[in-house]
């Protein structure tokens, strides 16, 4: 069996440097520190010991959400149906040549990710990317090591996650969903996945490190993808990963695992979870992942773009201007056609929120309902003007 290659995604990020602040005390008079020794011997004492409580109490805590959520984090195990090769010395033995494929496919392991069960039907969120191959078969590990045969309900087209069902019998564990809008920096927080591929259900725990951030992820084939309004945390998340959960310390799922920094160390990135909720509404009120689109394709300016296109703003998303582009970027008979935007308008504000680059025009859309009607304002050449849209469904 070929040794698993992580799905997971994987980031470059240039670190900035790291400052050390040191501290120095100065003692006050001799007098003041000898009268003042055992006080403070004392006091130190005391405070060594509320130290070892909160410490105590903060492993024991995170012990007890290990064991409760462990159950329903599953490992994601992708095989596909490979070519079998005459021998394995053949390319030593007559390098340069190309060997002859047997006629023959046998199951491989490609690739592996984390998961975890969110009913007791068998419901199962992980990342998109996890799950991409078409031609590749998915197989859930539970905690246990009992394999099931995972189908997909559906892949979303906005965020990087997809759902799962297995068919185990309707007394599935599961797990519940927090509040990512409440989270704070510094906060306590817990991740589980299938490090490396390799060590199921591995357990690791840090703080939020940020909220809000917005990078570019991409995967060993290439491709890429900006993920917007993500948490950054210092929980180790390691390949494989992906697809896990970020809990809360009450053991709560407050994000996604899916992202890694290159060449990094203890930086890692999770989909809040309450973007995900939307995903999961869908899949109960129609079977399948509906998303409300407005139809354009753009690019979020900013001031340096802005700049170098002398456009007359310096924020919004700009309807993109490609003549040799085979289709419009303002998507025939959509919503955003509709309502009459062309190609270089600017939508500077959805229902008076500002579209910016750390709220950008995908994460308003996707705040509202198909269905919704919404008013825009943009910039055409020096003129600003306002229209209203009506959200269509786009499914997968």
């Amino acid at each position: 069996m070929a040794k698993s290659l992580s799905s997971k995604k994987v980031i470059g990020v240039a670190l900035a440097s790291c400052t050390v602040i040191s501290c120095s005390f100065v003692a006050g008079t001799l007098g003041g520190f000898l009268g003042n020794k055992l006080a403070q011997s004392a006091e130190t004492t005391a405070q060594i010991g509320t130290q070892n409580i909160t410490i105590t109490n903060e492993s024991s805590a995170i012990i007890d959400v290990a064991e409760q959520a462990s159950p329903a984090v599953v490992s994601i195990v992708i095989t596909k149906d490979l070519p079998v090769y005459q021998s394995p010395l053949y390319d030593y033995l007559y390098p340069g040549r190309n060997q002859q494929n047997s006629g023959e496919t046998e199951k491989t392991q490609v690739g592996a990710g984390s998961g975890f069960i969110i009913s007791q039907e068998g419901l199962i969120l992980t990342n998109r990317h996890v799950v991409s191959d078409d031609s590749a078969e998915y197989t859930v590990v539970m905690n246990d090591g009992t394999t099931y045969a995972a189908s997909i309900v559906g892949r979303d087209t906005v965020l990087d996650v997809a759902v799962l069902k297995i068919d185990a019998g309707s007394d599935l564990p599961f797990l519940s969903f927090g509040d990512s809008d409440a989270i704070k920096i510094g906060q306590q927080v817990i991740a589980i996945g299938n490090s490396l591929g390799e060590f199921s259900n591995t357990v690791s725990s840090g703080i939020v490190s940020g909220l809000g951030r917005s990078i570019t992820a991409g995967d060993s084939s290439g491709a890429a993808e900006l993920l917007s309004n993500i948490i950054q945390t210092d929980a180790s998340i390691n390949p494989g990963n992906s697809g896990g959960p970020l809990l809360d310390i009450t053991g709560n799922v407050i994000g996604i695992n899916v992202a890694i920094a290159q060449n990094a160390e203890n930086i890692g990135f999770a989909i809040p979870i309450n973007a995900v909720k939307q995903v999961v509404d869908s899949i109960e009120k129609y079977g399948e992942i509906v998303r409300p689109y407005l139809g354009v394709r753009y690019q979020m300016l900013t001031s340096e773009i802005a700049s170098a296109n002398e456009l007359s703003v310096d924020y919004g998303a700009w309807i993109v201007i490609d003549p040799s582009a085979t289709e419009s970027s303002v998507i025939a008979g959509g919503p955003a056609d509709e309502a009459g935007l062309k190609p270089g308008d600017i939508i500077l504000e959805i229902d008076g929120k500002q579209v910016t680059t750390d709220n950008d025009l995908s994460t308003i859309i996707q705040t509202y309902q198909v269905g919704d009607t919404i008013q825009i304002k943009y910039q055409r050449g020096d003129q600003q003007n306002t229209t209203s849209a009506k959200l269509e469904k786009r499914t997968e």
